[in-house]
Formats: C-alpha cells, structure tokens, sequence
C-alpha cells in the first residue's frame, strides 16, 4: 500500500506542470512621448516607437496614411495588413538609438517579439495654421498572441499619441 501511495505521491509531484503560464501586461499608457527617426512624412511609411524601459511597442504605419489634410472622419487602418504593431521585450534597458542606429547596437538584445493578429489603428488630423498637421493615432481591439498561443491580456494601449507633419 505504501508503494502505491508513494508512486501517486511521485507522479503528482513529477506529473505536474505550470505550462510555463506567463501573464504578460502591456502597459504604454504612462508614456507620452511617441518616437521616431527623423522626420515625420506624408509620402514614405513611417515607424513610431514607444519604451517603457525593457519593452518598445512598435507602430508602423503605410505611405500615404497620414495626410496633411484635417479628416473629417477618422482614417482607419488594418492590423495587420496595411499596418503593423509589435510588441518586444529586450534583455535591458533600450534606447530610441536601437531604432536610429543602422546597423543597430548588440545590445540589448530582442528576447522576444510578438506580433499584433488583429486591430485597427485610428487616425484623426487637425490643424491650426495649415501648415502644421497633428495627426492623433489611437489603437483599437490589438490582439497580440505569443508563440505558445496565449493571448496577452490587460492591453492598455488605446491612446497611441500624437504626430505632427508640415507641408
């Protein structure tokens, strides 16, 4: 009897798996400041970035997408297909010189990248001098799974920030 109860014991201490359970949060409300290399445009595709310390959220949106024009309805834009959102999670601190730095620097290093399976980024232009366009670019329903198939929850992403362009 205490080989059977010591076999039970056995295979549930040894049986037994987390799964590996990650409960991953993206959280990029807090930060404000939304980065590029360079200079905003019209007529090329731009890449916007987000840090919150070892994570970057990653936007890239298609030439032609942003126009200097004030919307009268908001511009939408698929994700993905015309556009994409990336989440990354580095082996450190990063700073907006991985992003500008061609080739970009060994370290840190990307641990992980996941991109968004599904969304809409949300685009609404206004102006006050016709020659500067603010364009306010929000994200809606991202959908980011991770390589095992868990979806990442607590996606509080919906106000990407604010861009400008000039005529």
């Amino acid at each position: 009897m205490k080989k059977y109860i010591l076999v039970g014991c056995s295979l549930l201490f040894f049986g037994c798996n987390d799964g590996d359970l990650q409960i991953e949060t993206v959280d990029f409300d807090s930060i404000e400041t939304v980065q590029n290399c360079g200079t905003v445009s019209t007529s090329t595709a731009n890449v916007f970035f987000k840090i919150n310390g070892d994570e970057a959220l990653i936007l890239t949106l298609p030439s032609g997408l942003l126009k200097n024009e004030v919307s009268s309805t908001n511009i939408e834009s698929a994700v993905p297909g015309n556009s994409q959102v990336s989440y990354r999670i580095f082996s450190g601190d990063v700073t907006s010189t991985y992003f500008c730095d061609s080739p970009p620097p060994l370290t840190p290093t990307v641990m992980e990248e996941i991109e968004a399976e599904g969304g809409t980024i949300i685009i609404s232009t206004t102006t006050e001098d016709s020659i500067t366009y603010t364009h306010t670019i929000q994200l809606s329903g991202i959908s980011f799974v991770n390589e095992n198939g868990s979806r990442i929850t607590d996606l509080q992403i919906s106000e990407y920030g604010t861009v400008t362009t000039t005529l």
